[in-house]
């Protein structure tokens, strides 16, 4: 069991290294968030069909893996918030840039302490609480400070709060059925929720032939690397992982991301030094957090 432990860790950071990467693609890719994570969703979609077929992974859950509707329900309401808080990523980046957005992400560790005690045995800690009004400390003074990027800052929030929603959310699905197929219900549900979105006049859809040769590329491998493959593989070591190492670990995805960004897309993710001083308090902040939680734990 250690040794599994260790793996799918192992395997969780490599994952979160991918999910860095997906900020900067969304970046390159032309069109805004709500037809790029339609597109992204469908076209994941697709690839796990196909996944399962070659596999002869059933779509349906029977025998031991059998679930009322009322947890499928649960399942495709997973989708919906983790649709919900792609758009609101892309939205950040489009707004901002993608080292606003990943900093902003980094608050979700300390979203997953508080929401944790509401939905599961996990009682709310003292130094939990002191290390939030720091982070809002932090978050404050970037505001202060970079006040073009608001609305992107607004929108990274939203979204670090959604992923900790569907972190927690996720962990027991993960333990109990296979993850292709919850990873297939989860986005087939989000795509549905998206399809009502082009009803409404401010969404507009956007067909294959207005994207790209460059969006094409980066949407192939924004769906099949950084969706298809990394949302499977992230439930499948969530049988092994509790729901805040898995929060704690995408705590690096700023990291990743911020550094692959400023190599990648150079002058456009430069930011002031007062930015830089918010954002690693809030990650040192995170990183204590865990490293206090587990020595707690060892004694």
């Amino acid at each position: 069991m250690r040794d599994d432990r260790l793996f799918n860790y192992l395997h969780l950071h490599f994952i979160v290294f991918i999910w860095g990467f997906t900020a900067v693609l969304g970046a390159l890719i032309s069109i805004e968030s709500v037809p790029l994570v339609w597109w992204r969703m469908v076209l994941a979609v697709i690839m796990i069909v196909i996944y399962m077929k070659v596999k002869k992974i059933p779509f349906q859950f029977t025998g031991v893996h059998k679930l009322p509707r009322k947890r499928l329900l649960s399942i495709c309401l997973a989708g919906m918030v983790i649709a919900l808080h792609w758009i609101t990523f892309f939205g950040a980046i489009k707004a901002s840039n993608v080292s606003v957005t990943l900093a902003m992400m980094s608050t979700g560790a300390f979203f997953t302490a508080l929401l944790e005690p509401l939905f599961t045995p996990k009682k709310l800690v003292w130094y939990e609480l002191v290390f939030g009004m720091v982070i809002i400390g932090a978050l404050y003074y970037i505001f202060q400070v970079e006040t073009e990027y608001i609305m992107g800052m607004v929108l990274g929030l939203i979204s670090a709060f959604l992923s900790a929603t569907f972190s927690i959310m996720n962990v027991t699905f993960a333990k109990e059925h296979p993850p292709s197929m919850i990873s297939f219900y989860e986005l087939l549900s989000g795509v549905l929720l998206l399809s009502l979105f082009f009803a409404l006049p401010q969404f507009d859809f956007v067909g294959p032939q207005q994207l790209t040769s460059d969006d094409w590329l980066w949407m192939g491998i924004l769906a099949s690397v950084c969706t298809a493959y990394a949302f499977i593989a992230s439930v499948k070591v969530m049988k092994y992982l509790s729901a805040y190492t898995v929060m704690l670990t995408t705590n690096l995805e700023p990291v990743y991301g911020i550094l692959l960004a400023f190599f990648i897309l150079g002058d456009a993710e430069q930011m002031t030094p007062q930015f830089y001083i918010g954002a690693i308090v809030i990650l040192v902040v995170i990183v204590l957090n865990g490293f206090i939680k587990t020595r707690l734990q060892r004694k």
